[in-house]
């Protein structure tokens, strides 16, 4: 990682050299542990672009994922405005949990007092999406306002709705005859043209996704 190491002289480490670190997945925000780290441990996540973390049982540094192969990678690196707290946002290979949950903190406490395990992957593969639709439509936008040469969004574009209409209706035919076919992986790919080309539709529309998220929220009442 390409970071710089100064801002680890700003943090406020307590009286045994340790701060806590809080390990958040990017790409849905779910918080998937809390550890310690001391300077060393952090200077080697800088330098390796992965956790590492102190053992306050142990007292030795100990290389997340090194013996699972549940490695975190590093995306980010924030600290709190105490500076007391950092927070490592990570893409999590495998489970964070040694116990196979994706998250530590998969025990729910109800009103009732009840403990619940529940694991939230299905959820968060959900947020993922909803975070890749929205990357994806940007791009699309970029492309709308730039129009680089060789780009296909570009080409789309050019040649208008009635173009970008007829690319989704044979997307929606493809996806009707994947699902006759009941074949998963070619369901996977049609659906993922289709959604593209609509994207596409909503940005010659001028339509933001915000206003598809309003609408489906409603829905949901």
């Amino acid at each position: 990682m390409d970071l710089s190491k100064d801002f680890v002289e700003q943090l406020k480490f307590n009286s045994h050299g340790l701060i806590p670190a809080i390990v958040q997945e990017v790409d849905t925000g779910e918080v998937l542990m809390l550890a310690y780290q001391n300077r060393e441990a952090l200077l080697k996540t800088l330098e390796t672009g992965t956790t590492w973390f102190y053992s306050r049982s142990r007292q030795e540094l100990w290389h997340k994922g090194a013996t699972s192969g549940h490695y975190q990678e590093v995306q980010a690196i924030y600290y709190d405005c105490d500076a007391d707290t950092v927070l490592m946002q990570v893409r999590q290979a495998g489970a964070a949990c040694h116990k196979g949950y994706h998250s530590c903190f998969h025990n729910r406490i109800t009103p009732e007092g009840v403990i619940q395990e529940e694991d939230r992957s299905t959820m968060n593969e959900a947020r993922r999406l909803g975070n890749i639709l929205g990357e994806l439509a940007e791009v699309i936008e970029q492309r709308k306002a730039e129009m680089p040469e060789g780009s296909y969004t570009t080409y789309l574009f050019n040649k208008g709705l009635d173009k970008i209409l007829k690319k989704v209706g044979e997307e929606a035919s493809e996806v009707i005859i994947a699902s006759k076919n009941e074949k998963r992986e070619e369901i996977v790919y049609e659906v993922s043209d289709l959604i593209y080309h609509l994207l596409v539709l909503l940005a010659q529309q001028e339509v933001d996704l915000g206003a598809i998220a309003a609408e489906l929220a409603e829905r949901r009442k």
